[in-house]
């Protein structure tokens, strides 16, 4: 069975900005209507862990990355979200703290549902509630393939296993040849593979050497996504 590179990431893309497309029209545009737009430049935090949620975020437009602080003031980034997703809705619905921080990627656009509204529009919309609870269901899945595939690789099948991940969170920036380019800072592509810049470098210039991808600044594009695959070796997740 030959395995395509959209079966392998869809694995690990949390689908609230599909699920949320689909809720009945005049549901979604109540939804977008009772929110405040805030404007969060690149490297701004949105929400930060230990703190408690006072409603749930909405993505309009940029990149978001979760993340986690670990000793010694590194990252963790546990995920980059885009345009469409849904942020905080998980501390939000079980009444806890944050159990992450979230920062902004790019300069980003993001809707702010406050708590009272948003209870009173889970009050009056089943399928609202339905489609968070979906969606939390999905975000568990997703976090458990993470965990068991990510944690069992080598860092270099990591890296191309993140690489085909991006591509499909970045797939809406495109150049003029209308390849996706991936826009990170080493330092934050090291921080979501869970290894060092000096080891990501040098993986990425092997990379280059094999026509694997191609890179200008901060700009990624993947050649070969079918080398990619079989250097992430995911077999064993289907």
């Amino acid at each position: 069975m030959s395995i395509l590179p959209e079966s392998v990431t869809e694995r690990f893309i949390f689908n609230s900005n599909s699920a949320f497309s689909n809720l009945p029209e005049p549901i979604k545009e109540e939804f977008l209507s009772q929110m405040i737009v805030k404007q969060f430049k690149k490297g701004q935090n949105i929400f930060t862990e230990g703190t408690y949620p006072a409603g749930i975020y909405f993505i309009k437009k940029g990149k978001v990355k979760k993340y986690k602080s670990l000793n010694g003031g590194r990252e963790q980034i546990i995920y980059v979200c885009s345009e469409g997703e849904l942020l905080g809705y998980a501390a939000f619905l079980s009444e806890e703290w944050y159990p992450d921080s979230a920062a902004s990627l790019t300069d980003t656009l993001v809707g702010f549902l406050s708590r009272d509204k948003l209870l009173r529009l889970l009050d009056q919309y089943d399928e609202l509630s339905k489609m968070l609870m979906k969606n939390l269901s999905h975000e568990f899945g997703v976090l458990v393939n993470v965990i068991a595939t990510i944690t069992q690789k080598t860092v270099r099948e990591r890296v191309a296993l993140t690489l085909l991940i991006l591509q499909e969170k970045f797939k809406d920036n495109l150049n003029g040849e209308n390849e996706v380019e991936i826009v990170l800072t080493r330092a934050d592509f090291a921080n979501i593979v869970g290894t060092a810049v000096a080891t990501l470098v040098r993986l990425m210039h092997d990379f280059k050497e094999e026509e694997v991808i191609r890179t200008e600044g901060r700009k990624i594009v993947i050649l070969n996504k079918i080398r990619l695959l079989e250097i992430a070796d995911v077999a064993d997740i289907f």
